[in-house]
């Protein structure tokens, strides 16, 4: 069985790049998000790497915590991490999951659970499913995730946009339109009468359909 939005984070324990953790702990009461790759010192990886460290101080505005996974060993992380500081001109400010026996990947329903053998004679190609990212709440439970091809790296942007529409919806009871930034205007949702939408937004809405009312982003 694979897993699907709503569904509990499987949970951990695993060595990192910043000691050994168990994941649901190391989540706390805020939000996480997971980002997986297949092999260490390979190209795109490299770069997103680099942007996720980058984006830190914002997921950490947002009470979020990140941690990376690679298909390798804590040793090879380290020294890649090297290169990636190098080349990208930052800091890997935050912890990458030594993956080596594939247990969180396949946890994770990111390759075949019969998928084996010795991580350093295994290629990206061989890992090539391990490409996902996973928004994880307070309460554990996966509340987005998607998957890219090796060939395409990621638009860590777009996850930092979906963070924000995910804790606000969360709070408010709201739902965002398509291409939605943080200060837009955002939508109420159809399972609010419009007379609790009047109660819950009392500086009004505009209506375009009955199931289609815009309101101003709650505070």
């Amino acid at each position: 069985m694979g897993l699907h939005i709503g569904d509990v984070a499987p949970d951990f324990t695993a060595n990192t790049t910043q000691g050994r953790i168990n994941f649901h702990e190391w989540i706390g009461d805020g939000w996480a998000i997971l980002f997986s790759h297949p092999k260490d010192f390979t190209p795109v990886c490299t770069t997103e790497l680099g942007y996720m460290a980058k984006l830190k101080p914002e997921f950490d505005k947002r009470n979020t915590k990140i941690i990376g996974l690679s298909c390798d060993t804590v040793e090879d992380h380290s020294a890649w991490v090297k290169d990636i500081e190098e080349t990208q001109g930052c800091t890997v400010n935050y912890p990458i999951i030594d993956g080596s026996d594939l247990s969180v990947a396949k946890a994770y329903d990111m390759i075949h659970p019969n998928a084996s053998g010795d991580p350093k004679s295994r290629t990206a190609v061989d890992n090539q499913t391990v490409r996902s990212v996973f928004i994880i709440g307070p309460d554990k439970r996966i509340k987005a995730m998607f998957t890219y091809p090796m060939s395409s790296g990621r638009n860590f942007d777009e996850v930092l946009r979906l963070l924000d529409s995910l804790q606000l919806t969360a709070k408010h009871q709201v739902a965002t339109p398509v291409n939605w930034k943080n200060g837009e205007d955002v939508i109420i949702p159809p399972s609010i009468s419009d007379e609790a939408a009047k109660e819950k937004f009392p500086q009004g809405w505009r209506t375009l359909k009955p199931y289609l009312r815009y309101v101003q982003q709650p505070r």
